[in-house]
């Protein structure tokens, strides 16, 4: 995509206040503002396209990521159904841990944007460098303490002797990945920062590269290789993750730079907003887990349905979270350049994008409703789709505003609001689920209009923190 020639408002803006660092830093200057510059038009004369532009790589990304897991499974499944078991509990087991440590880059991009806002790279570098340092121990220690119980792990989610050997193989061999992952959650966070939401897509699209020509090497033993089986697939995963996070940290170094270190102050307040986001997450999981725990209840029909339609919905939700995260960059660099009433048009413009968006995605449901019922719905569970189907293509567009609020109180820094929005949504989504009858007919309809419901919650949480600015919001304008 090609942008205008003169320097935007943002390189301007940075260009002018960068004297406030006091260091004779030229080339981290000048990395910084090409990067800035070559990514983020002005968004005061081209909001739109300055949207658009950072959310497109950021979607690419998203999608991209999960394809780790989808080329494992691809190979795998060559092996037999033993190995294909194994490979669902190690990636159920890596994945819930994974989860818990998105704070790293979710507070840091906040962080490092809103410092590049106020013109302060020194802070923007310290914040980089207190991520990559934290992501290192959480992963270090984390690695240590869940290879003690690796068998107990396996074991709690129900994996039987001839499985559990190949699980723990695969999560004791995965764990020695686990810095790397952490490194490059944060270091995507850095990057994204500074408005670079190019860089974490080469990163996925690169890791990706990476497990596809070691998988059938490792896995099948090609070229010389031993055929290690599933083993073969777990080192596959962890060299690419490392590549990943040594790529990760070069990109931060030749864009932004890092000063590695550990302030207490500033870890304790990205550690406080971890626990936030820990419970928001926690509230997600635990709506989604108990609507498929009740729609399984209702038989294999009503499980298969319910399984069918939330992979589809789920994946769709890629789209809007692109959205979520440029918003939250650009909204924390207004404020942190005192720009109350950009970073407020920021806040519309996502809105509006996201909608649209919903709408979009919307009508490619129900125009592919024939084709989904034939791709993904077993012949016996036909009669349970259709009235799911159209609750969820309904709350699409909702479903978009509340991705779209969440990336904007993501950028405010309101991390404490939204557990308590998603709290309070989860609890009353959660307690209706409890009543639904467990009749597949009207059952299965139930849990998709509650989860209508929850979503409804959560965006009317969302948008009155926004418009007119409920308690202490932190874009109210004061009379």
């Amino acid at each position: 995509m090609c942008f205008p020639n003169r320097a935007p408002d943002l390189a301007n803006h940075y260009a002018r206040d960068h004297s406030l660092n006091h260091a004779p830093d030229h080339s981290a200057k000048r990395r910084t503002f090409v990067i800035i510059h070559s990514v983020t038009p002005s968004f005061q004369e081209k909001p739109h396209r300055t949207l658009l532009a950072l959310t497109v790589p950021v979607v690419i990304s998203l999608i991209a990521e999960p394809l780790t897991g989808l080329i494992d499974t691809a190979f795998i499944a060559r092996l037999g159904s033993v190995s294909m078991a194994a490979l669902g509990v190690g990636t159920i087991a890596l994945s819930s841990t994974f989860w818990i440590f998105n704070f790293l880059g979710i507070a840091t991009q906040t962080d490092v944007a809103r410092a590049i806002g106020a013109g302060d790279q020194k802070a923007a570098k310290e914040h980089a460098g207190l991520t990559i340092v934290l992501a290192l121990v959480l992963g270090l220690i984390t690695m240590v303490v869940l290879f003690l119980f690796v068998s107990e792990i396996s074991g709690l989610l129900g994996a039987n002797e001839a499985i559990q050997r190949d699980a723990d193989l695969y999560i004791r061999i995965r764990l020695f990945g686990m810095p790397a992952v952490l490194v490059t959650v944060a270091g995507f966070g850095v990057l994204r920062g500074v408005h670079d939401m190019r860089s974490p897509l080469w990163i996925a699209i690169g890791l990706n590269v990476i497990n596809l020509i070691l998988d059938p090497l490792l896995i099948f033993g090609m070229a010389g290789f031993p055929a290690l089986g599933i083993k073969g697939a777990a080192i596959a995963s962890v060299i690419a993750q490392y590549s990943g996070a040594v790529a990760t940290i070069w990109f931060i170094l030749n864009r932004i730079g890092l000063v590695p270190g550990f302030d207490w102050p500033r870890a304790r307040r990205l550690i406080r907003t971890g626990g936030d986001l820990f419970v928001r997450t926690g509230m997600l999981i635990l709506f989604l887990v108990i609507a498929t725990r009740q729609a399984t209840r209702m038989g294999p029909d009503a499980g298969a349905v319910h399984q069918a339609i939330r992979q589809v919905w789920m994946f769709s939700l890629l789209f809007l979270d692109g959205f979520a995260v440029a918003g939250q960059s650009l909204i924390a660099y207004y404020l942190g350049s005192g720009d109350l009433q950009t970073a407020r048009n920021v806040a519309a413009t996502v809105c509006l994008w996201s909608l649209i968006t919903g709408f979009a995605l919307a009508f490619v449901m129900w125009a592919g409703t024939s084709f989904m019922t034939s791709l993904l719905i077993p012949a016996s569970a036909i009669g349970l789709f259709h009235g799911p189907w159209i609750a969820s293509i309904i709350i699409q567009p909702v479903s978009a505003l509340t991705f779209a609020t969440d990336g904007i109180h993501w950028g405010t820094g309101d991390f404490r609001y939204l557990r308590n929005a998603i709290s309070v949504a989860t609890v009353a989504g959660v307690g209706g689920l409890f009543l639904i009858d467990t009749a597949p007919e009207q059952g299965l309809l139930w849990i998709w209009i509650l989860t209508g419901v929850w979503i409804i919650i959560r965006a009317l949480f969302g948008l009155i923190r926004i418009w007119p600015g409920f308690g202490q919001a932190p874009l109210r304008v004061n009379p």
